[in-house]
């Protein structure tokens, strides 16, 4: 399990992190979503141990992470600016982390040269960035780590390289219990991998919940109205509203079957529940139309 509680990180009197509280479960993919400079990859610094924080807890099966050499050998991290030495190739940078981390398999490294198809001699800062990428998850995944923790994992890759990637993280849940904390803004992409979500701003966690809960605590639902009656009524709780025609489209903030009976007693003409994607969940979370994108006329 990862916990951060209450931590606190100033930068010049900046509150980057302003008391974040998270919970990811043993086993599961956690998905770390908030607008620029929310926080997120100053909190996956500290679960990595490059910072301190000023205040709080920051722990990883139940012990504290700064400077803790044998926790460390159990994590794994690719951060946006994954690091490698300027002159090395693949080969030589497998050596360094095989050096790190005790569990590195040679094994799963050499069944690994097939996926990504990547001369080992070659130079990585002669490699594209995609290909840079990909030497990053050849060598952490062949580090078999407990856990694992991604910043804008996948961005640069191509759809197919994409997926497989996350088939060969989604199988090291599956099969070994890795837990994955990742990043990210492809918040489509999370939504077919998370089972958890945690959601970000201003240095703050907001809410963190499983993917199901998320979706059941908040609906979208398309409504027509019975004739004489042109709006939804003011007192129907909307975080937000749309019409196109006679169809309303309406976001409430409670499940489906609540939001139905709550529409029930206007005799609507047609009520039907749509799922909400990660993404709008997203946007009316972090404020609803203020934080949607708006119309501005030049």
């Amino acid at each position: 399990m990862i916990e951060v509680k209450n931590v606190v990180k100033t930068f010049d009197g900046f509150h980057a992190l302003d008391g974040a509280t998270l919970t990811v479960p043993t086993g599961s993919v956690y998905g770390l979503v908030g607008p620029n400079g929310a926080g997120k990859s100053t909190i996956i610094r500290h679960l990595t141990g490059i910072y301190r924080q000023d205040a709080g807890e920051v722990a990883i099966a139940g012990e504290t992470v700064w400077e803790n050499a044998a926790l460390k050998a159990r994590i794994a991290a690719i951060p946006d600016d994954w690091f490698y030495y300027a002159q090395s190739n693949v080969r030589d940078m497998m050596r360094f982390y095989k050096g790190m981390y005790p569990n590195f398999s040679t094994e799963r490294y050499e069944k690994l040269k097939s996926v990504f198809n990547i001369d080992e001699k070659r130079t990585i800062r002669r490699l594209s960035k995609g290909m840079q990428k990909q030497v990053a998850f050849w060598l952490t995944l062949s580090c078999m780590p407990d856990y694992l923790i991604l910043d804008e994992p996948v961005d640069g890759l191509d759809p197919v390289m994409r997926r497989q990637i996350w088939s060969l993280m989604m199988g090291d849940v599956a099969e070994r219990g890795t837990t994955v904390l990742v990043s990210s803004h492809n918040l489509r992409e999370l939504e077919d991998v998370c089972d958890h979500v945690g959601i970000m701003d201003k240095g703050t966690v907001l809410l963190e919940r499983s993917l199901a809960q998320l979706q059941d605590n908040m609906v979208k639902l398309q409504v027509v109205l019975p004739d004489g009656m042109a709006d939804i009524p003011a007192e129907v709780p909307v975080l937000h509203a749309s019409k196109i025609g006679r169809i309303h489209t309406i976001i409430m903030r409670m499940n489906a079957e609540e939001a139905t009976a709550r529409l029930a007693v206007y005799n609507p003409l047609l009520v039907d529940a749509v799922p909400l994607t990660l993404e709008e969940i997203f946007i009316y979370e972090l404020g609803g139309v203020d934080y949607a994108v708006k119309d501005i006329v030049l």
